[in-house]
């Protein structure tokens, strides 16, 4: 372990991190280091971290992959944490003490012990439901959520495709249509992959790798295709992903994780969308304020989600857990110091659900 500085607080007090400080492999690149605890500003709570989810997002930040802010070395990735707020900076001082799940501030920083977050993507988390189950709540459930109800408003007895559907945002995307009463296709590239997900309750798994899903999906809804398509793929899937979509279904575009480069390249036909006759919805997990929502629109022309939907959405997922009608989907838990491998494992996509990382206490 080396000795660093952090140029973002005046804090004596330190931490371990883990750190980049040039882009690579997660095993050669990330570095554990002794850095200053960060100082909360206004609006921004520091969060002791209990538990670590991994996201791919972190792994663009570590590799040097599609990053619209890239951010400076060296800098800890991890864009999700969950624990108990221990500081708050002015106007977050109702945090203080409570155990939440949030988004890291810049969405980096959360490979660390302590993580700055601003309130407006930080959630309370009951004590009643338990780690690791607490750490792999958040991100995948709101995302999927946002998806299959905010923009497909999705309805008992329709269908759904899902991309992916082994991973986190999949996993959680197959609970939940399951609990809104929707039959599930659910496709993955391996056959283990695909009886995990069946064993989540997808009513048709397909292996992507050895048979036609566009074929699959035709043959069982009699050449009508399914109400909602959960992409979290992109390119890839993109064309026989169309041809299985029914006539105004809602086409979810969720991620690019085929290609993430071209999240920011034309490859949509718009001739393709017409002669589908579909419904073409964008979705983004990005929280703000309803004091910022007009300023972010005015300056990038986005629309953002507002923190209180993701409130009453945290709510709701919650009490479906409570339910027992969903359940977080943990594939891997490590220690601290097993970061690097963990990431990996992920990289070399050798991972179902989520992978969550103990901080210790």
């Amino acid at each position: 372990m080396t000795k660093s500085n952090s140029a973002e607080t005046n804090s004596t007090e330190t931490m371990q991190a883990w750190r980049v400080h040039s882009y690579g492999d997660p095993l050669g690149v990330l570095k554990l280091e002794e850095v200053a605890v960060p100082t909360p500003e206004a609006g921004e709570v520091l969060v002791r971290a209990e538990a670590i989810p991994l996201n791919l997002n972190d792994l663009e930040r570590i590799t040097g992959g599609n990053m619209m802010a890239p951010p400076e070395f060296p800098y800890s990735p991890g864009m999700e944490t969950m624990g108990v707020v221990e500081a708050c900076g002015a106007g977050a001082e109702d945090w203080m003490g409570r155990r939440v799940a949030a988004i890291t501030k810049r969405a980096h920083g959360g490979f660390a012990e302590k993580v700055l977050c601003d309130t407006n993507a930080v959630f309370e988390m009951p004590d009643d439901v338990p780690l690791p189950d607490a750490a792999a709540l958040f991100f995948p459930f709101h995302l999927a959520w946002l998806g299959l109800h905010d923009r497909a408003e999705i309805q008992s007895g329709e269908s759904v495709l899902i991309h992916a559907a082994a991973g986190g945002s999949g996993s959680a995307a197959i609970q939940l249509a399951k609990a809104a009463g929707a039959r599930v296709f659910a496709t993955a590239g391996t056959d283990d992959k695909v009886q995990f997900c069946r064993d989540l309750g997808a009513d048709v798994g397909i292996n992507y790798s050895t048979e036609s899903f566009s074929e699959v999906v035709l043959a069982e809804t009699d050449n009508r295709g399914v109400d909602v398509v959960f992409d979290n793929v992109g390119e890839a899937v993109w064309e026989e992903s169309i041809k299985s979509t029914a006539y105004n279904g809602r086409y979810l575009m969720m991620g690019f994780a085929s290609n993430k480069l071209v999240a920011d390249e034309k490859f949509i036909v718009p001739r393709q969308v017409a002669f589908a006759n579909i419904k073409l919805c964008g979705v983004m997990l990005h929280y703000a304020g309803q004091d910022m929502l007009g300023m972010i629109k005015g300056a990038m022309g986005w629309n953002v989600t507002p923190t209180a939907l993701g409130t009453q959405i945290m709510a709701e997922v919650v009490d479906l857990v409570r339910n027992g009608e969903v359940q977080p989907v943990v594939g891997a838990v490590a220690d601290f110091t097993e970061l690097p491998s963990l990431i990996q494992s992920m990289a070399d996509r050798l991972t179902v659900g989520r992978l969550v990382v103990k901080v210790p206490s």
